[in-house]
């Protein structure tokens, strides 16, 4: 639910005009983009896609409920036009406008997240850890874009007292951009990998964008924070870009909020102690892979500046289940067979992630283990070399089988068979890897399925699981 608002109010935040309307009906329900999701009272937000133009949906939108529609030119519905014909820019407007009604009431926080990894994860975390404390915006998945971002904000209302949004960027001023929309009081950046690589170039470019999320931070007497990655040199310079407060977080003694004596359990879970200036606590992890204790120390950070109580902080990340799809989701069949589904995005170090926890699982538990590995996209000249590196890092790791899926893939295919340490078999697709999976599977082993979310292997995952899982 966003803010209740009249379309002139909507007309006026966005500088639109009013069509079909007096501007007197008010929206109190929320913002939609799917006509298949709006409700009575809701906003249409009309946009145009690659496949379908909202502005055709505008009709059905108002039967199904809605009171109004955002569009970029005029529909047969009561509408607000917006200046200019651009949508996205007048979504931005009103999520902008929203904002500030929300700033000056003075009791929200807004927290902004973001890295080139886990920044959904932490995302997810945090809004755990922040519940508690005052009603939250953090909705699952990844909403972090020119659309969901802005969407996310417009979910916001007089209650909210945290807003956590998630940025993410495919050039140079996004970040900025998003911020400008919903100015941050908490900045969080995890890391700067190499996602994106191929539109920034190099991963210093990469940096200077993620930056942009410190240097829009008010100043730390205006109660401006950056929690920025210690064990990322990357990231622990961009202290020098912000006028906020500094928090450091990560496995080293430069850490204000470190974990120390970390072990991983047979389900690549980790234990560790969490250490602040404020004591320390145990915190045994329910989500899979090691990757996640710098997504935990994140999150705590965060709930710690903002007054939440340690061993609160502690209990709670212990109590902490996987919100979003796709990511590192594992379950265990009725007959012993182990799933993981980790297919919602690829990057060289998301991926090595998931192989490190996949391998970990597998020698604790003495279990054989497959890696399926599809495209990791948008690495540029970099994808061929990076997909190489993950053929290599595998066979090295000890999986036992690699099938690789689709031909951007195709180099981790060839890179594993050169390193010879197991068996690897390139497929065109994910049909074919069902099917090969389907044929050759054990009831005791553990299979890992990683690529970019446009190649859709979580189809093969899924496949492998009963309608209702059993772990």
């Amino acid at each position: 639910m966003m803010l209740k608002l009249t379309l002139a109010e909507i007309a006026t935040l966005t500088g639109g005009r009013l069509h079909r309307t007096d501007g007197t009906p008010t929206v109190t329900g929320g913002v939609e983009f799917d006509t298949r999701r709006v409700g009575r009272g809701d906003l249409f937000v009309a946009v145009p896609g690659a496949r379908v133009d909202g502005h055709d949906f505008a009709d059905a939108a108002t039967r199904a409920g809605a009171v109004g529609v955002l569009a970029a030119r005029e529909v047969e519905s009561p509408a607000v036009i917006v200046p200019g014909g651009d949508g996205l820019a007048g979504l931005a407007s009103l999520a902008r406008g929203v904002a500030e009604r929300l700033h000056r009431a003075g009791r929200i926080s807004v927290i902004g997240v973001t890295g080139s990894s886990g920044k959904t994860s932490t995302k997810d975390l945090i809004g755990h850890l922040l519940e508690p404390m005052g009603a939250t915006v953090a909705p699952p998945g990844s909403y972090n874009n020119e659309v969901g971002h802005p969407w996310t904000v417009l979910r916001a209302d007089e209650s909210t007292r945290h807003l956590v949004l998630e940025l993410g960027a495919t050039a140079p001023g996004d970040i900025g951009a998003l911020c400008r929309t919903a100015p941050p009081r908490v900045g969080v950046v995890l890391n700067v990998g190499s996602a994106h690589l191929g539109s920034f170039g190099s991963r210093t470019a990469i940096a200077a964008t993620k930056g942009e999320l410190v240097a829009a931070l008010p100043a730390a007497e205006r109660g401006g924070v950056a929690v920025l990655n210690a064990d990322d040199p990357l990231v622990a310079a961009m202290a020098d870009r912000t006028a906020a407060r500094v928090v450091r977080f990560g496995r080293g003694a430069a850490a204000d909020v470190r974990a120390v004596d970390e072990t991983l359990d047979e389900q690549a879970r980790a234990w560790f102690r969490l250490v602040c200036p404020a004591g320390e606590a145990p915190v045994a992890l329910r989500l899979h892979g090691a990757h996640h204790v710098a997504n935990a120390l994140a999150a705590a950070s965060v709930a710690l500046e903002l007054g939440a109580d340690l061993d609160q902080v502690a209990a709670l990340l212990s109590g902490a289940n996987r919100r979003s799809a796709h990511r590192m989701a594992v379950t265990t069949r009725a007959d012993g067979l182990t799933v993981i589904n980790d297919a919602y995005n690829a990057n060289p170090e998301s991926a090595r992630a998931a192989l490190e926890s996949l391998a970990a699982m597998a020698k604790s538990t003495g279990r054989r283990s497959w890696a399926v590995l599809g495209p990791m996209n948008e690495l540029g000249d970099a994808g061929p070399g990076a997909h190489a590196e993950l053929g290599r890092l595998a066979m090295a790791l000890g999986v036992d089988r690699l099938v690789v899926v689709g031909r951007q893939a195709e180099h981790t295919h060839r890179s594993a068979r050169r390193a010879g340490n197991g068996t690897s078999t390139f497929v065109p697709d994910a049909h074919t890897a069902s099917t090969l999976l389907h044929e050759r599977l054990r009831a005791d082993d553990i299979v890992l399925v990683k690529a970019s979310n446009v190649a859709e292997l979580w189809r093969i995952a899924e496949s492998l699981l009963p309608t209702t899982p059993n772990g």
